[in-house]
């Protein structure tokens, strides 16, 4: 399976990157590298494919659904990457504000349907194409080629780095690697170029690199503890929101089924990591519009919520085996894995979240001692890191089991001896088999 997400990272990247210096070449502009590295590789592009071939599957033929999960997918992944560019020594990349219907120059309407739209190509007919043209490599030498791209990927990673923080000449046999990575990644270009009878410009604007090391600095030096949507802020939000998700979810459980049942995601503690997950992410992505309208969060919270309940459904599916909720008897559901009344009670939490609860909650947690605050938020990290794990373990040696897959390794007897079907039954009443 491993093998497979690679191949399809790497040629959904490489298109990418074709697709990019095409379009740059039809329009008469410089050559713009979306990529972060120097090779033909534009990683949003990867990570977009394999996550859309990886969740979308089985809503091939049904073109609305799939133009809207892609749509909605590949739209988030462009405004997580746009943020996370812009705080970081890169600056911004892209900018759309000049087009209709944009937010923040991040991302726009007229984009994200053309995201929908090759995405919806990529799946229904891209994926199935590339997963048959890997089938005909030989299995040792498909794993050879594919392991020397990691390789070089690496290498490329390495030289960028180097290049972007001045030490040029720190380590010369992997900077000549890269940059024979470079002048192949040049004349590729040149040659896309000449196809389209447009000759580009080897333009990669400069970054004055020690400003944006200064200003990193300066974002990092606050006399508040977790200041604005920081690390340790949506840390700490995320152990809250998993918390007071299970003990939420208990509750309800009681109050309309009438029986007390775990709502847990992991073995150790009461937390639902969907629910952490969801309190983190929505605060890390609306944080910057937690000012704007009800409806603008809501319809964010809405499809947002929508997809990413979706995403968690195939994940937990494809890793353990595992169905953990089912709404195929509720109307309006999407393979039963999420239903429209679920998707507005996700709007309806998002507004209700940045404009009532998360307020009181920031400013909670911006009152912890500094000295206190980091060290707690990193144990906890510690933990909760250790506590995924073991769960992982747990669930997939269950999966094993259930299927009748004899303890072969001592990872595999010591889940059998502390987490056994009654213990993981009782942890995941709700689990079944997919």
């Amino acid at each position: 399976m491993i093998y497979k997400i690679l191949w399809l990272f790497f040629a959904y990247g490489f298109f990418g990157w074709v697709m990019e210096t095409v379009t740059a070449a039809v329009r008469r502009r410089h050559f713009e590298n979306r990529g972060l590295l120097d090779g033909p590789l534009c990683a949003i592009y990867g990570f977009a494919g394999v996550l859309l071939s990886l969740a979308l599957p089985e809503l091939r033929g049904n073109w609305l659904f799939l133009f809207l999960g892609s749509a909605i997918w590949s739209t988030v992944l462009e405004w997580i990457a746009g943020h996370i560019l812009e705080r970081s020594w890169y600056g911004r990349w892209w900018d759309y504000s000049a087009i209709r219907w944009n937010l923040d120059g991040y991302i726009c309407l007229p984009y994200s349907a053309l995201w929908g739209v090759l995405g919806s190509m990529a799946v229904q007919w891209g994926t199935p194409f590339l997963l048959n043209l890997y089938g005909f490599l030989p299995g040792t030498a498909g794993k050879v080629v594919l392991w020397v791209l990691v390789g070089l990927t690496a290498i490329d990673a390495a030289g960028s780095l180097i290049a972007l923080y001045g030490r040029q000449g720190l380590m010369p046999r992997l900077e000549r690697v890269d940059g024979a990575i470079t002048r192949l990644t040049l004349g590729l270009r040149d040659w896309l170029s000449r196809l389209t009878r447009r000759r580009l410009e080897r333009v990669f604007g400069t970054l004055d690199v020690a400003q944006a090391l200064e200003r990193k600095r300066t974002r990092s030096q606050t006399a508040v503890f977790a200041q604005g949507a920081c690390f340790y802020k949506i840390f700490l939000l995320f152990f809250i929101g998993a918390f007071l998700g299970d003990v939420t979810e208990t509750l309800f459980c009681r109050a309309t089924a009438g029986v007390w049942m775990s709502r847990s995601s992991v073995v150790w503690g009461p937390f639902s990591l969907v629910w952490g997950i969801a309190l983190g992410a929505a605060t890390a992505l609306l944080y910057k519009y937690k000012d704007r309208s009800d409806r603008f969060l809501f319809l964010a919270g809405t499809f947002l919520g929508g997809a990413y309940e979706y995403l968690c459904s195939v994940f937990t599916e494809l890793c353990f085996g595992t169905v953990f909720w089912d709404y195929s008897q509720i109307p309006f559901n999407l393979g039963g894995r999420i239903n429209l009344l679920y998707c507005f009670f996700w709007g309806i939490a998002a507004v209700v979240w940045m404009k009532g609860l998360y307020p009181p909650f920031s400013r909670w947690i911006e009152r912890i001692p500094a000295r206190v605050g980091k060290p707690l938020t990193w144990a906890l990290a510690l933990f909760m890191a250790a506590n995924v794990t073991v769960s992982a373990m747990a669930l997939t040696r269950y999966d094993r089991r259930c299927r009748g897959v004899e303890a072969e390794s001592g990872w595999e007897r010591m889940m059998d001896e502390h987490y056994g079907d009654e213990v993981m039954e009782r942890i995941y009443p709700n689990a079944t088999r997919a």
